[in-house]
This record gives C-alpha cells, structure tokens and sequence, in this order.
C-alpha cells in the first residue's frame, strides 16, 4: 500500500462557480489525488475540521489564463460522473508554476501506478470483472422487451432528450409510461451517467411512493392535513432511498405525481447519485435553481441533507401557496437562498412553521434530518405526531384527495398540448426499423435491457 504524503499546501483563491465571488481556500494536495481546501488552515492533528472542498486531480488537465484576474489557472477534472473545471489564483506567476508542476506531477504519477497495477487478464482462467458484466448484459438481453411487445396509446410529455407515451404490453394488458430517449442528445449534452443512474435506480429499488404540481396550481394551497400526507409519503420514500445509499438530489413539485388512488409517485431518477453512505459527500452543481439547497450553491461538498431541504421547498409550496425564495434573476436568487430569513403567513400553525423552519436552516448539520438519525429527525417531528409511518409504508392511510379518473388510459390530468399530438415513432435516419442499434451509441447504454435507437 502506498502511502499517502503532503504534496504542497498553501492559500488559494478559489472562484465560485456560481456566485462568482473569489473566496481565500487554504488547499493541501496529497499523493493520491486529493485536492482539499479548508476555509482556515488546519490543525493536522484535529481530524474535526472537515473540508469545505474535497477534489482530485488524478486524470486532470490544467490550464493557464490571465483572466479574469493575473496568474490564473483553471484545473478540469472528472467528479463523480462529471467533467468540472475549478478556477484559482495566486499573487505571482511563479507561485502558479509551482502549484501546476505539483499537481501534474501527482497527476503523472497516479496514471503510472494505474498502468503497473492493470491486469489485462485473469491468469488462472477465472472470469474478470468486465466479462462478468458482459454476462449480466447477455442474460437480461435475453428476456428483454422490444418496441412490439406493446401499444402505443397516448403521448403524456415531450423534452429535450425525448418523451414519454402511455403504454400497454400486449401480453398482460398493463399500462405502463414508457420513457423513450434520444441517445444522440443525451450523448451530445454529457448526460449519459444521470441516464444510466436513473435505469439503475430504478430497477434496484421496490417502495410504493417511488414513481403535484398540477393539483397544486389549481388550488394555490393545500389544507396542512393534506400537505402533512403527501409530506409523509415523501419522507417514507426518502428513507427509503437513503437506506439504500441513494440521494434524490432533484425533489421539486413537478417531480411528484399522484397514482390513481391519490398517493404520491416520484418520477425523474436522472439527478439521482449512488453510493452515498451516512459520511459521503457530492460535488456535482445539479438540480432546479430555485430548490437548489445553500450547501450546493457554496460549492461545498454536500450529502444526504440536500433532499431535507428540497423536502422542505415543496411543503412550503404546499403549506403556502408560493416558493420560500424566488427572484426572475438567478443571481439574486442563489443570493435570496444563502442569505435571506425564511417568512411565513400568519395562518399557519406553530408545528408547520417548526417543521419548515427545520427543514430549510441553511446550515446542513443544523437542517431538520441532516443528523445521523437523518429521516429519523424528520418523522419524529410534532408535525407527524398523527402519522403511523407503518401504515404510510403499508398505503393504509385514505388519501385526502383521489384524482378523478375513469379508466387506466385517462389522461385528463396530463397538458393536452401532448395528448392531443399524434404518436411517431421513427428511426434513426440510417436505419429502417425501430428494432435497430447503432454500435457507436450502444456502447455507452450497456445495461439497458432493450436497445433500440428512437428519435423523433
């Protein structure tokens, strides 16, 4: 095991990626990638101090500029699933060049190290790990769909990366809302991972209320009887998702939808991040602006407590009939939301107002469910006092309100600016069937079990 050292370590300026503000970071780079900035210098023996900045620059480029200020340099590296690039300054070009050598030559090093420690093959003829995903992909390809096992009914929605229909499997008769994706667009936009994600997380996962905004803007406000039920039907999937080591990340209004029977469905999993333990952190800037939590637009790294605050946007929504920060201009949004006090009407109750105070408090581990106890603060709120969370799980709980619905293929709920559009469904332009694959952009889809290229 190689041991890990204190390359250089000194004070930065770092640019904001958002709020384009130049903060003072004082940053440490270890021999194994780790770029961590602290906003004071800190006491190497007091492991308490925890990072407000936590990259790596193992695979980075590294490039100068004079702008917006002297002696820049901009380092762009992959977090996560995604490409970034973080902007610094120093006070003297040579202060720079010895920051960039630092950092290629971890770089470097860290590239050579993965070339010694590569196995090409397993030598005592056991599968390698990539054969036995290529497996995996075989197997479900055998039992998978194709686009004539079912029928096309009705177009529910239409975006940049594709739509959605409202389907039925001819075999079974069930209806499904069958997502369709143009691979060109999502390879070209960089969101191949949050589409994998979304395909993983979803498989993986088994909760009734996983899969209001319409309701909600018919009726400005809820009662917070009603509120307090879909609130609870979220949490109980949040838990759910955290358990799992799953963020959420992308709660909003327009994310939640009601079955038939009135209880809450999440839909869009493409935000969602995995492997998020207790202690884990992200770095991805990501989400609507106006549910962006104060965490994210700091860019510091942030964790499970980002979904207690996006929860805590929507029943204010709910409760109040508006968002808790809202500005045209995006600048003075995030500004509203990292700074300004939360208001509430007059009307509503002190255990409302506790439970929203709580769950927007910008500070994370302050924030109603950013503990270790996580959902755990959240349901033991004396705003659920009344709610028996087995029954939540359980569906036993009446809803308030059931959406007026005759059959499985009403869509009256859905904007009939797409169901009253006729279905297409075309190939891409080089091939002549829908049962088609272009090699090229399979390869980035492996684990989707039916592969078809479809676009419109």
């Amino acid at each position: 095991m190689n041991e890990v050292n204190i390359v250089r370590e000194g004070w930065l300026h770092k640019r904001g990626e958002y709020i384009k503000t130049w903060r003072p970071r004082y940053f440490i780079l270890k021999s194994d990638g780790s770029f961590i900035g602290y906003k004071e210098k800190p006491d190497l023996n007091d492991q308490t101090s925890p990072p407000l900045n936590n990259f790596s620059v193992a695979e980075c480029q590294l490039m100068k500029t004079e702008r917006p200020r002297p002696n820049t340099f901009v380092i762009r590296c992959l977090q996560w699933t995604t490409v970034i690039e973080r902007t610094f300054h120093v006070d003297s070009n040579e202060e720079r060049e010895e920051w960039m050598r630092a950092i290629q030559s971890v770089a470097n090093s860290l590239k050579m190290r993965e070339q010694e420690e590569e196995e090409p093959m397993d030598m005592f003829g056991s599968p390698s790990e990539s054969s036995l995903e290529e497996m995996e992909v075989a197997m479900s390809k055998s039992c998978s769909k194709t686009m004539s096992d079912f029928e096309y009914l009705k177009l529910l929605g239409k975006g940049t990366f594709g739509k959605v229909i409202l389907v039925k499997e001819k075999s079974t008769g069930v209806h499904y809302a069958m997502k369709i994706l143009r691979k060109e667009v999502i390879i070209a936009k960089d969101e191949v991972a949050h589409t994998v994600t979304e395909s993983r997380v979803l498989q993986n996962t088994r909760h009734p209320f996983l899969t209001l905004f319409f309701h909600l803007s018919r009726e400005r406000v809820f009662t917070e009887d009603r509120a307090r039920f879909y609130g609870a039907e979220i949490v109980s999937a949040l838990e759910y998702l955290h358990s799992r080591d799953v963020v959420y990340r992308d709660l909003k209004l327009e994310n939640l939808m009601l079955d038939k029977d009135g209880h809450i469905k999440i839909t869009d999993f493409g935000l969602c991040k995995e492997g998020i333990t207790p202690d884990a952190t992200m770095k991805t800037f990501c989400g609507t602006p106006e549910y962006l939590a104060p965490e994210v637009l700091e860019d510091n790294d942030y964790g499970r407590a980002v979904d207690w605050w996006g929860l805590g946007v929507v029943m204010y929504e709910m409760m109040c009939g508006r968002l808790p920060f809202y500005n045209q201009d995006h600048e003075r949004l995030f500004e509203l939301i990292l700074m300004e006090e939360i208001r509430f009407p007059r009307n509503l109750s002190p255990e409302a107002k506790s439970l929203l105070a709580g769950l927007l408090k910008k500070d994370p581990k302050q924030r109603l469910g950013g503990g270790p106890e996580d959902a755990k603060e959240v349901m033991t709120h004396k705003f659920f006092i009344t709610i028996n969370w087995q029954d939540v799980v359980q569906r036993k709980l009446t809803p308030l309100f059931r959406p007026q619905v005759t059959s499985e293929t009403d869509t009256r709920y859905f904007d009939e600016e797409f169901t009253a559009q006729t279905i297409t469904l075309t190939p891409p332009d080089k091939y002549n069937s829908l049962d088609c694959e272009d090699p090229g952009q399979q390869a980035h889809f492996p684990q989707f079990s039916y592969s078809a290229s479809i676009r419109e």
